[in-house]
């Protein structure tokens, strides 16, 4: 399951996918404004304004996400986002507790975790580059959309290569938790018990896996949180692009 995918599901999970994201034509925008939008010229807002204005609110909204989620326990002491450990560590942490080694995975969980909260502010300027690649077909494709969020078209848009990007970031602040390294002392404790499950050569790197997609996840979820607050409170517009595209 990609990492769009999995955001698309925790959104619901967790509430967001029930309330509109995205600029629906009939529901959060004016009818001249939107006219404008689309090119009639009405109001003074162009197509351009659109996209400025589109990029204005996920700029606001990556730099707010990382905010949070770049803090400590940003990511563990969340129950919107916390990252549980990959369902195979899952299975074995009984099995680990039989030998007075439950602790370790216990431990592997919070620095999975730590990882994310290090990870997310490092990668930055990925998001942001992310941001700055949608045009302004994009931004009037959100507008036209019905009931789809600015979020959810930023993430199906770019997942893929921050997936790609972030990936080896993840991998660092791994290495510097120590997440790796505990799970290596689980992969090599669980060796040593008869009829134990066995973790695989590739452990490390789906543990990483893990990490880079949940914590996508998490960074857009408080994205669409930011991107709600935009729309739905006039003090959250800081700009003049935004008192513009979306009220003043």
């Amino acid at each position: 399951m990609t990492s769009s995918l999995n955001w698309n599901r925790r959104q619901t999970l967790l509430g967001l996918g029930a309330v509109p994201l995205g600029l629906s034509a009939c529901e959060t925008m004016d009818p001249a404004i939107l006219e404008g939008i689309l090119g009639a010229g009405l109001g003074g807002l162009t197509q351009g304004d659109a996209a400025l204005g589109i990029r204005a609110a996920l700029d606001n909204g990556v730099l707010s996400a990382l905010g949070i989620v770049g803090r400590s326990g940003g990511f563990f002491n969340d129950g919107q986002i916390h990252i549980p450990l990959p369902k195979v560590l899952q299975d074995v942490q009984s099995v680990m507790s039989q030998i007075g080694a439950g602790s370790l995975l216990n431990e592997l969980e919070v620095q999975l975790n730590r990882g994310a909260e290090i990870a997310a502010p490092v990668a930055k300027n990925i998001f942001l580059d992310a941001v700055r690649g949608l045009t302004i077909q994009d931004a009037i494709a959100i507008v036209r959309g019905n009931n789809t969020a600015a979020t959810q078209y930023l993430a199906d848009k770019t997942i893929p290569n921050l997936t790609g990007l972030f990936t080896p970031i993840m991998e660092k602040a791994l290495g510097q938790t120590g997440a790796l390294k505990l799970l290596d002392q689980a992969t090599s404790s669980l060796r040593n018990i008869p009829f134990a499950p066995k973790l695989g050569a590739d452990a490390r790197t789906d543990l990483i896996a893990h990490g880079v997609s949940l914590g996508l996840d998490g960074v857009f979820h408080y994205i669409a949180k930011e991107e709600m607050a935009i729309r739905a409170n006039p003090a959250k517009r800081s700009s003049e692009i935004l008192r513009r595209v979306f009220g003043a």
